[in-house]
């Protein structure tokens, strides 16, 4: 019994070496200083200038907005009631709501990486479209008309920000060509060159363009979303490799294998559960490892991060409970649809 319990502990740890393979850390580390230079150097009035209910490109910043951040279904709260309260349409609001756990810079790096960058594009694509379609049902259902000017200027500065981050997303791209083991990183010196000189570019702008203040507050916030999302992922990969040898496979298979009834368990079960930032990427990777189709992967993917049942009762709270009700509604609605024809498309 105990060697059969010291197996399954090694197994678990297999498991998370497979996961953290040396270019996921390649793309993770990048990831995590975008996001901390978002969460702390792109002013929130230029953000909150296009969120408005008046504003035509409200719903595409509010879609791709969630991108920049590193939240899950929790951590979005704050940011959803803050926008919400001071005068985005309920539109753009929910989309953002949803667009922030669902597409995240490290939720796609991380799932194109572990699951294939075929599930991470097809998650990419249906969280933007999808994140549109929701907050424009909501607003078709529930916008008021809230006239809101909101005296914001043009920051000079989120400029020089934007600069920095396309460098940075350059090099979670060129850190995604280097290879598993470390044989191929040697065999890839010209692409470890690139890197370095990327970062030294980076590094020197940086210092030249932001304060002392600045650059102490970007890595506090890099610091900080490590802090906060590395340790329970590494959790939650540990418990899903345990859960991988322990879940019988053909019951994964029988129940989340494919079709409607699969794709529908697979969305209605992960809203109440509550993932951690970047755990529901390891979670479905055990269930398909067990026999989970790709459609109900894609489904667990988008709803899973989005809605929990924590999440619901603040929602609740923000902006009562048919507003509430009908998010949450959508969010299943549209997971279920995803998951249906990214199956279909994979047969």
């Amino acid at each position: 019994m105990r060697v059969l319990q010291f197996d399954i502990f090694v197994g678990a740890l297999e498991f998370v070496g497979e996961y953290l393979s040396l270019h996921v850390i390649t793309c993770l580390v990048p990831a995590f200083f975008i996001a901390g230079l978002i969460s702390s150097l792109f002013s929130k009035e230029t953000v909150l200038k296009y969120l408005g209910s008046g504003s035509k490109t409200a719903y595409l910043v509010a879609a791709l907005g969630g991108f920049l951040l590193a939240v899950c279904s929790c951590t979005i709260l704050p940011l959803f009631g803050s926008i919400y309260k001071r005068g985005a349409g309920i539109g753009p609001a929910t989309t953002f709501l949803f667009s922030g756990p669902a597409i995240n810079v490290l939720a796609i790096v991380y799932t194109a990486r572990a699951l294939g960058i075929e599930l991470g594009v097809a998650r990419a694509i249906t969280a933007i479209l999808f994140s549109i379609l929701i907050g424009i049902v909501m607003s078709a259902l529930f916008e008021r008309e809230r006239k809101v000017e909101w005296d914001v200027g043009e920051y000079e500065e989120d400029k020089k920000v934007g600069i920095i981050f396309a460098l940075l997303v350059l090099i979670l791209l060129v850190g995604g060509a280097i290879g598993e083991s470390l044989e191929e990183v040697v065999s890839t010196t010209a692409v470890i060159l690139l890197m370095v000189i990327l970062i030294t570019i980076t590094a020197y702008l940086s210092m030249r363009w932001f304060s002392r203040e600045d650059i102490g507050g970007w890595m506090r916030e890099t610091a900080f979303l490590t802090r906060m999302i590395f340790p329970p992922l590494l959790i939650g990969i540990f418990l899903m490799g345990i859960i991988v040898q322990i879940l019988p496979p053909d019951a994964i298979a029988r129940w989340l294998g494919g079709g409607l009834l699969s794709v529908s368990i697979a969305s209605v079960v992960s809203t109440v559960m509550y993932f951690a930032t970047l755990v529901e990427v390891p979670i479905v990777g055990g269930l398909m490892v067990l026999g989970m189709g790709s459609g109900p992967a894609l489904a667990m993917l988008l709803s899973g991060p989005a809605v929990s049942l924590p999440n619901m009762l603040v929602i609740y709270r923000i902006m009562g409970g048919k507003r509430t009700g009908a998010y949450i509604s959508l969010v299943i609605v549209v997971s279920i649809i995803s998951g249906v024809l990214y199956g279909l498309m994979r047969m």
